[in-house]
């Protein structure tokens, strides 16, 4: 049970401190984008020295979408760590 708490601990913490949320707000040809829905982009500086974006989408994989699609948002720190939770969870 100890084990399992601090795993999914490390989980969320991986997944909020090393990624952010943002809001789609175009979603150009993609059928794998809806607008207005918040997404969680982690970082990878050779796709946004490019203009992308790498975004998990709801399988839990990530893909690369141009940037101009998404638009940065901050959530309160409860709704990251709620984000985080559903995340180490899947």
């Amino acid at each position: 049970m100890m084990k399992r708490l601090m795993m999914k601990r490390l989980m969320m913490k991986k997944a909020t401190s090393h990624s952010k949320f943002v809001l789609c707000v175009r979603s150009g040809a993609s059928e794998d984008l809806e607008v207005r829905k918040v997404y969680q982009a982690r970082p990878d500086r050779k796709a946004a020295s490019e203009g992308y974006l790498r975004i998990i989408d709801e399988s839990g994989e990530d893909y690369l979408y141009p940037s101009e699609f998404f638009v940065p948002v901050r959530l309160p720190a409860a709704t990251v760590r709620a984000l985080g939770e559903q995340t180490a969870a899947s």
